[in-house]
């Protein structure tokens, strides 16, 4: 947005009426988006299962207890080397592992320790599954066990490769046909697609659903945080960005409540789907911003959207577009006069991140920190469920310690500085981090809120990240630097479901590696400079020079951003912080 949008501001309100409805709306349905980021977490669980039996049933046997059915066997299974022992009405006595089931050749006593000859058979009869917690889930609706078991593990990794793809997509469809439209079908789409996951018929169709959910729910929130932020002005736009976070994170713990009341995966996809319904009935009425419309020198529409502004704010005399426009004119002549670098910006390619040894160390450890950010902040969302004591409980928490860490970002970043704040965190997150691994494992609770307070503090240095990167780079290469970080972002988002999956070679796996990586990030964030208050570089040597300046570097200096400076950070922070998530 041009200086011109802050008349506009100034003349209608930053954040009157008409904002709020829009903001709230539009931040409402981000909501959706948390929920089907993590709706896997339930969804997608593997219960404890055994082969199928060959037969009918007479008698079971688990240790030296014997049960009249398979439901009391469950309440005593333990572990995944357990196996049952099942006797047929036909007399034969049958071991049931979980990937395997053996007959035993000359046993006539039904005795759980036997040490004879057996037969070993695959479980052509498909397996029972556990079903005290989860009456079913996609695993066991489709036998993701045992040599299938990697088809499970795919279904969070292949979610956010949609996220990735779905982000440039529809990013760029925002900028080409208008952000309304693009909310239009985004949100119908999340409805639709999420319905549609629900009734699938097989695991491929169910991957394609899921992967076109994952598209259109990436691309609401790019577009849904530009969008808010071209209508409300630069006294609320940082608090007000940063705080659809916090609509993200509802979303999580929606899914925690729906979790927990609703145990069948395919009437649990509904219920998740139809929560932000409202929305997508009203959103028709949520007008195109009218930045968009002067960018396409659409006047008469963007006059009636100012229009409707002013009559909301109650505003007696609306701001006219011909002023905007005459504004606009004169800062396109203004900028192409001071500075000569503009004309070549679109020569600019991501070498020039690497121009010299200062510029390249900071992109190194900006992707870092963005990689980090995610990587962790997924791995402590996902690595929820399997903490002990109720998941679902677990669950909620992590989304609602969420709420308040974006407030301490904001103000951490606006009193102390952007890497004052980062390092301290990034610090903090790596000790949590190494303290979870010397808890014992039956402090459940004692766990639970270690876990908590990671959460907060990568929330946190991941909240302020996209605006300090912004900050870090000349106006040249500022959006390539930025977006060049957003994709290292996904990119965590898109690994940390593997990482998860390390638990099974050791439990604090994922820690370590989370903690490892916060560590380092910190450590390489010592060398970047501080810029709370600094002027914006317009140039590589600029940039350069902020960096080998001490005093620059580190002093406290009174706010030297103008107007529009911070409005072009806070434009590039916008379009691209939403592929945090």
């Amino acid at each position: 947005m041009a200086p011109s949008s802050e008349r506009l501001f100034d003349s209608l309100g930053h954040f009157g009426r008409f904002q709020a409805c829009v903001y709230f709306a539009s931040a409402f349905q981000a909501m959706s988006c948390g929920i089907h980021y993590l709706a896997s977490v339930f969804m997608a669980v593997t219960p404890n299962f055994v082969c199928g039996i060959p037969g009918n049933m007479s008698s079971v046997l688990f240790y030296n207890s014997s049960e009249s059915s398979m439901e009391d066997i469950w309440t005593l299974w333990t572990s995944t080397e357990n196996y049952i022992v099942v006797q047929l009405e036909n007399g034969e006595i049958w071991e049931l592992n979980q990937c395997s089931r053996s007959k035993r050749e000359d046993s006539l006593n039904l005795a759980y320790e036997y040490k004879g000859n057996k037969s070993i058979f695959s479980c052509s009869d498909g397996f029972l599954y556990d079903d005290t917690k989860w009456k079913s889930t996609v695993v066991t609706q489709w036998d993701l066990v045992c040599d299938r078991e990697w088809l499970a593990k795919l279904i969070q990794p292949t979610f956010m490769l949609g996220v990735l793809i779905g982000a440039v997509i529809f990013g760029d469809i925002a900028d080409r046909l208008g952000r309304q439209c693009v909310i239009w079908f985004t949100s119908a789409g999340q409805f639709v697609f999420g319905i549609a996951v629900a009734f699938t018929f097989d695991y491929y169709s169910f991957m394609i659903v899921r992967f076109l959910l994952a598209m259109v729910s990436s691309g609401y929130l790019v577009v849904a945080f530009v969008y808010v932020t071209e209508f409300v002005g630069i006294k609320a736009r940082t608090w007000a960005s940063m705080h659809v976070h916090a609509f993200f994170a509802m979303g999580i713990m929606v899914v925690a409540l729906v979790g927990f009341l609703v145990r069948t995966w395919w009437v649990y996809q509904i219920f998740l789907s139809i929560a932000t319904l409202p929305f997508v009935l009203c959103c028709w009425m949520l007008p195109e911003t009218p930045f968009w419309l002067l960018s396409e020198e659409r006047h008469e529409d963007a006059q009636k959207v100012i229009n409707i502004m002013a009559r909301w704010n109650k505003v007696s005399t609306p701001c006219k577009v011909s002023e905007l426009c005459s504004v606009q004119q004169d800062d396109l002549v203004s900028g192409r006069m001071g500075d000569n670098d503009t004309s070549s910006a679109k020569k600019h390619n991501i070498l020039d991140l690497f121009c010299n040894w200062h510029i390249a160390r900071r992109t190194i450890t900006v992707w870092l920190i963005w990689f980090t950010g995610s990587l962790g902040y997924y791995v402590f969302s996902l690595s929820s469920v399997n903490l002990g004591g109720n998941e679902y409980l677990n669950l909620f928490l992590i989304g609602a310690v969420e709420l308040p860490c974006y407030v301490i970002a904001c103000i951490g970043m606006d009193k102390l500085g952007r890497r004052n704040t980062l390092i301290p965190f990034l610090i903090l997150s790596a000790v949590i981090c190494v303290l979870i691994m010397f808890i014992p494992q039956d402090f459940n609770i004692l766990i639970i809120l270690a876990n908590m307070a990671g959460k907060f503090s990568i929330g946190v240095a991941f909240g302020l990240i996209y605006l300090y990167t912004a900050e870090l780079y000349p106006t040249i290469v500022r959006s390539l630097a930025v977006g060049s970080g957003s994709m290292m972002c996904r990119a965590g988002s898109v690994v940390a479901p593997f990482c998860v999956y390390l638990r099974s070679v050791w439990i604090f796996m994922p820690l370590l590696l989370v903690g490892i990586m916060a560590l380092l990030s910190a450590i390489l964030t010592i060398m970047l400079p501080e810029t709370l208050g600094k002027p914006l570089t317009n140039t590589l040597v600029e940039a350069t020079e902020m960096g080998r300046n001490k005093k620059s570097c580190s002093g406290k200096t009174p706010p030297a951003h103008s107007g529009a400076a911070l409005e072009k950070i806070e434009m590039f922070g916008q379009e691209t912080v939403s592929t945090e998530k």
